[in-house]
């Protein structure tokens, strides 16, 4: 606890010293990619900045809003594809085969072990997002609020009013303001934190919320056959971490060189 507590208000003290400096401008812009040369993959800049994480009028796992101030990192382009997936782990264990369908049918368990092994191939750290770090990302440091994008949802999103009951190739919808693709439906996404049923204690510094009790862990950003509400930007779902489906796949980041 002492050492989170740590972490919080160091991350906080740089990123406020950062700002007030003018540091903050020597990130790359916004939006900025990189690619990853084994598998392709292409990741977004997601810059340092601050947010209201949470909603007033959403769901009470949703709540209490409160300030995060997260540092720069990349973000996955797009939903790890079947052929990005197979090229890592040489195997595809997706129901909806595609190898530009992002994969699917991998628990938490199997994402984090993609992620390891790829930052092992790539020699740069690959992991999962945090959750705040993800609502930060979609939102676009909160250029957007309802959903992750700007517009209708059926024109950002696969969800169970327009999927045809099946995942689709990645980047058939618009993107958010910085980049992102799929952000709202197709799958849900795994995220690094443990599922805590209020924000009450949450972390201020972007950081993933791991305690020694972790049942499940949490998931972003509706699925195929989910309805539009499981689409917003502040909605949570959880599952556990051995758990497969074949609405459920994962994005990574990569951790600012």
């Amino acid at each position: 606890m002492l050492f989170r507590e740590y972490k919080r208000f160091h991350v906080l003290g740089l990123l406020a010293g950062m700002f007030a400096s003018g540091m903050a401008q020597a990130e790359p812009a916004a939006g900025t990619t990189w690619t990853e040369p084994t598998t392709g993959m292409e990741f977004v800049w997601v810059p340092s900045g601050c947010f209201n994480q949470g909603s007033t009028d959403g769901y009470a796992n949703e709540q209490p809003v409160h300030r995060v101030c997260v540092a720069g990192f990349y973000l996955g382009k797009y939903e790890v594809t079947q052929a990005q997936y197979e090229k890592i782990m040489g195997n595809n264990p997706s129901a909806f085969k595609g190898p530009n369908h992002p994969v699917e049918q991998v628990s938490w368990t199997d994402a984090g072990s993609a992620a390891e092994k790829l930052s092992s191939q790539s020699n740069t750290k690959m992991r999962l997002p945090s959750e705040a770090e993800w609502e930060y990302a979609c939102r676009a440091g909160g250029q957007h609020d309802i959903h992750c994008g700007s517009g209708s949802l059926p024109d950002m999103a696969w969800y169970s009013d327009n999927s045809a009951d099946t995942t689709h190739d990645k980047g058939g919808k618009s993107p958010n303001a910085w980049g992102l693709y799929d952000m709202n439906g197709n799958v849900w996404e795994w995220t690094q934190d443990c599922y805590h049923s209020s924000y009450q204690d949450a972390p201020a510094d972007g950081s993933a919320w791991e305690t020694s009790e972790c049942q499940n862990r949490v998931t972003r950003g509706g699925g195929w056959n989910r309805a539009a509400s499981r689409a917003r930007a502040t909605y949570r779902g959880g599952d556990g971490s051995s758990h497969r489906d074949n609405n459920i796949g994962f994005r990574l980041a990569r951790t600012a060189p």
